[in-house]
């Protein structure tokens, strides 16, 4: 939170928003500004201002914090009910090209950023799905583009925003249910928050400070650095001892709208202290080696998709010279930084950012991967598409670990489906999903950690990135599974 006096009217930086406030006749009148959005001529309207008294002068030292803060949190709440988002008549299409020609024209879709076209799930091979959320505007021009060229496709979501109403409605449910007195009482099938607007209460935060308290001898919290909001950047250390000992990495919530990832991380988190000592595997493994755990990789892109627009993907830093914000964090590591499947536009969605490492929630990681040197697995746990994916992502190159890493994963995806009959697909990311420069794991492999795998979780894309929370669990206990394949792995072929 930051204020500054401007003329007569006094500037507050205020995330998610900016809200400029105007004195006269000792009232403060806080005007939100516009929220600009990453694709071109996408800005939020401006609404209707909220005035709120002063109290004594009408100077902004006069204000204490403490008043200064209720106004603040009176105006943010107005903001989030004001200003977020909808997506009405939005659909999401699945597009499928037959041959090349196609595929070389759904490739250009990707650069008509009037259009305002939003891919879910790209595609670098031909009958490949590629998933699009299309704004109701652009419907008729993509439809008769597709049509036109005998492309394929179908609707897979028919109207985005009743999906995220429903979302929405069981979300409130939870906040009716109030505050969790312990890691017993938490609801781990149901979407959860970093901060409740209402009382500035922060759901999954607080519940890593309840596990912590709850199991001290087998549960740290790390603070490894901060968002470019102030969030701190949290990591779960579990660990019976030692110092540095051989570690495992686990991150969730790297693109902040896949939330099934954080509700899998919290849930794996509850897992490990419930089962340490009683899963003869998991113990045996925590008896060698370290496990990291960072659930909210993104906080600032997770709390804006709540406060704002679900549908956020990257990071919240602005970009000099553009009005677009934020950096897609999964572009942003230095290992083929800069190459295909990155994009050097701020407003796209794969936006690799002015420099590797360039923001803070991706160095926090590289300075403390870095500083550890013993991580011997490294897992970034993703949405949509049930994939199990390794190295490279930028180059076609094999790696030289492939015979292992394939065999590995082929093992993982069949753990997994023995829980509830998910099938995955494997192989390395190039060749199963699509190109992707500057990739979190081809980096980590590119440091010597062998084991470094990528997650895409359920589903494939009836409902997306709006999984409904009936999935949660049985999409994280399924992911344990392979998880622990992984892990198992790696402590009993150490290097």
């Amino acid at each position: 939170m930051v204020g500054k006096e401007v003329s007569n009217d006094v500037v507050i930086d205020f995330f998610p928003s900016t809200l400029v406030g105007t004195r006269a006749a000792g009232t403060w009148t806080l005007f939100p500004v516009p929220v600009t959005h990453p694709k071109p001529g996408h800005v939020s309207p401006v609404h209707r201002p909220l005035s709120l008294k002063a109290r004594g002068p009408h100077r902004w030292s006069s204000l204490t914090a403490a008043t200064m803060k209720t106004l603040l949190v009176f105006a943010a709440l107005s903001m989030a009910v004001l200003a977020k988002d909808t997506f009405q008549g939005h659909q999401v299409l699945r597009i499928i090209a037959k041959d090349e020609l196609q595929l070389s024209l759904l490739h250009d879709m990707e650069s008509l950023e009037t259009l305002q076209l939003d891919f879910w799930r790209g595609a670098s091979v031909v009958n490949i799905p590629m998933d699009v959320r299309v704004p109701v505007f652009s419907l008729p021009t993509i439809k008769a583009h597709l049509e036109d060229n005998q492309i394929q496709y179908s609707v897979m979501i028919e109207d985005l925003q009743m999906l995220l109403d429903e979302e929405e409605e069981e979300m409130d449910s939870t906040r009716r249910a109030g505050e969790h007195r312990n890691t017993d009482s938490f609801d781990y099938s149901r979407y959860h928050t970093i901060e409740e607007a209402r009382f500035f209460f922060s759901q999954i935060y607080n519940f890593q400070d309840m596990l912590v308290r709850e199991n001290p001898s087998l549960v740290s919290k790390i603070v490894i650095g901060h968002s470019y909001q102030g969030h701190p950047l949290n990591v779960l250390k579990f660990s019976t001892g030692g110092t540095n000992r051989p570690a495992i990495w686990i991150d969730t919530g790297i693109h902040s709208r896949e939330w099934v990832t954080q509700a899998s991380g919290t849930w794996f988190a509850k897992n490990i202290v419930s089962t340490y000592g009683k899963d003869m595997a998991l113990t045996a493994i925590l008896n060698k080696m370290d496990i990291y755990l960072e659930i909210v990789t993104n906080p600032d892109g997770f709390a804006y998709t709540h406060s704002s627009n679900r549908m956020w993907r990257k990071t919240r830093k602005p970009n000099p010279g553009s009005s677009c914000v934020g950096v897609d964090p999964n572009r942003n590591w230095d290992s083929g930084f800069g190459g295909a499947g990155a994009s050097g536009q701020p407003c796209s969605e794969v936006y690799r950012g002015l420099s590797a490492h360039s923001e803070s929630e991706v160095k926090s990681i590289v300075d403390f991967v870095k500083s550890h040197g013993n991580i011997k697995a490294f897992v970034s746990i993703h949405s949509y598409s049930q994939m199990l994916l390794y190295p490279y992502g930028y180059t076609r190159t094999t790696v030289k670990d492939q015979t292992e890493l394939h065999n590995l994963a082929k093992k993982a995806i069949t753990d997994l489906a023995s829980l509830y009959g998910t099938r995955y697909r494997y192989g390395s990311i190039i060749n199963t999903i699509y190109q992707a420069s500057g990739g979190t794991i081809d980096w980590t492999y590119e440091q010597g950690i062998k084991y470094s795998y990528t997650f895409e979780l359920r589903d494939t894309g009836r409902y997306g990135f709006i999984l409904p929370a009936n999935q949660i669990l049985p999409t994280a206990k399924e992911t344990w599974l392979a998880l622990m394949t992984i892990m198992d792995h790696a402590s009993n072929n150490t290097y």
